[in-house]
């Protein structure tokens, strides 16, 4: 399974290379050549460990790995880390299947990816004689930037530096980067959005003047967020577990269609999940849930990307994004893998903030439905599951619930329906304790994590104990136009 761009710059790559790399040299994403079918029935899935799946979805990506060291990558992520041993467990509630993502070590699903992927670099750089020292630069909109920073902590070889919004990340995430003990990570915080965040790493990637800087001083740039290859496929792994549970469950038959509901910001958990379908999982619907930064949802309802919009912070700030990367992906298969119109259309983007997509890409994309929740309906949600059911959920996986209602009452289609929990609510605790009527403003994150503990009833995460005693170590504050002089000062001073 060979890897090009998007943009068409680079063809050809093993699967090995396009991870180390990252983002392509032409500012594209690596995309597989095709998107391979799975080679073990799902019933026989349904009876594997996640871990024995996981080989099975993996090794049809990444072909130049060999078995050895893909099941040491495997075992080596999902191990004792994670607090269950189903690693993602599916909960039925109320009407639809809640899959579980935030039992790794900083409770949001970003572990699910990012505890493998520090694995699946230190073996390609071996696999390629690489040795540079590789070093993460990474945007966050707060999940990944702490599980990045958790996965290649004292990872040798490699350092990672973090930028993430000032004041635009939630409390706890905010503390979970600052105090992240590994000797070789970095975080800062910019004046700006994530959208910001994101376009300045974007830069500094594609800066061949500073990359040649750093190259000389034995340094190599990559990426953790989700534009890495080796970020997205691990990510498919858990939608065909899903699927696998169902059965195993006795909730569907083996063949039987089940819906997928997400909230995006990205687009890259979702584009996961029509990898799942196209390898031959039955998934019929994929239902794309955004907050009120509702980009994604206009652009499945009209064929229209327009980033230029109001910035909205939200109680989901993980998905307060208005430039999806991911969603190149699915533009570009949507042209039949054309990277001339892929390349033209992101420059559309780059340049005027909008593009606009034909009426044949339109159709190739119409098992996406997209909508949106605002604050509103997302605190409503959390308390109406709660008082139905006794289970919490997050604002995010809230923000999937309530879409997935509307959807239900626009379309009448009650197709068994598999929602992605992306976070514990514990990581969210004021505006999940909002929602359900109590105080949420105590100054004291920690008193709050309390007081729903009581009410959710059920054990405090591993991750809310380390944060509890451990020590700010990163207070770095910079403006999105000193991003790169904050790299070297990271790396050099």
């Amino acid at each position: 399974m060979l890897y090009n761009s998007t943009r068409g710059g680079e063809k050809g790559l093993q699967a090995s290379e396009a991870i180390l790399k990252g983002l392509a040299d032409d500012g594209g994403l690596f995309m597989p050549e095709s998107i391979p079918t799975l080679k073990t029935s799902l019933t026989e899935l349904s009876r594997m460990s996640y871990q024995d799946l996981c080989y099975e979805v993996i090794k049809e990506f990444l072909t130049d790995f060999t078995e050895e060291e893909l099941r040491h990558c495997i075992n080596s992520a999902y191990d004792e880390k994670f607090e269950t041993p189903a690693i993602a467990p599916l909960v039925k509630k109320d009407d639809a299947y809640f899959l579980e993502l935030f039992h790794g070590k900083t409770i949001a699903f970003k572990d699910m990816a990012l505890s493998i992927l520090p694995h699946f670099m230190v073996t390609s750089a071996r696999k390629n004689s690489v040795k540079d020292k590789i070093v993460i630069l990474t945007a966050t909109s707060g999940d990944t930037g702490k599980a990045a920073m958790a996965g290649f902590a004292d990872v040798p070889g490699t350092e990672i530096i973090v930028f993430y919004p000032y004041g635009g990340v939630s409390r706890f995430q905010e503390l979970q980067m600052r105090t992240e003990p590994g000797k070789n990570t970095h975080a800062a915080a910019i004046h700006g959005n994530f959208d910001d965040a994101q376009t300045g790493v974007k830069k500094i990637f594609g800066d061949r003047e500073f990359t040649a800087h750093l190259k000389e001083k034995g340094v190599i740039l990559s990426s953790a967020n989700s534009i890495n290859i080796g970020r997205l496929v691990p990510q498919v792994a858990y939608y065909v577990y899903a699927y696998a549970q169902l059965i195993a469950q006795g909730e569907i038959a083996d063949g039987e269609k089940i819906n997928v509901c997400v909230p995006t910001g990205n687009f890259g958990n979702i584009l996961a999940a029509y990898f799942a379908k196209h390898m031959g999982v039955p998934i019929d619907k994929l239902v794309c849930a955004s907050n009120e930064n509702r980009v994604l949802t206009d652009f499945f309802g009209t064929g229209k990307y327009d980033r230029n919009r109001p910035f909205i912070l939200t109680s989901s700030p993980s998905m307060d994004i208005l430039i999806s990367s991911n969603l190149e992906r699915l533009i570009y298969l949507s042209t039949g893998c054309s990277a001339e119109k892929t390349a033209e259309l992101m420059k559309e983007l780059k340049e005027n903030g909008v593009y606009e997509i034909t009426e044949d890409m339109r159709g190739f994309i119409s098992d996406f439905f997209g909508g949106y929740a605002d604050e509103e309906s997302v605190f409503a949600t959390i308390k109406a599951l709660k008082d139905k059911t006794g289970y919490v959920i997050d604002p995010h996986t809230a923000v999937a619930k309530a879409v997935y209602g509307q959807y239900v009452e626009k379309t009448g289609d009650r197709t068994k329906t598999v929602i992605a929990s992306t976070a514990s609510p514990f990581k969210f605790s004021p505006n999940v304790m909002k929602a359900l009527g109590e105080d949420g403003d105590d100054e004291d994150v920690f008193h709050v994590i309390d007081a729903l503990q009581k009410i959710a009833g059920v054990p405090e995460p591993k991750a809310i104990k380390e944060v509890r005693s451990a020590e700010i170590r990163h207070n770095t504050v910079c403006e999105v136009s000193e991003m790169e002089k904050t790299v070297d000062s990271f790396l050099f001073s």
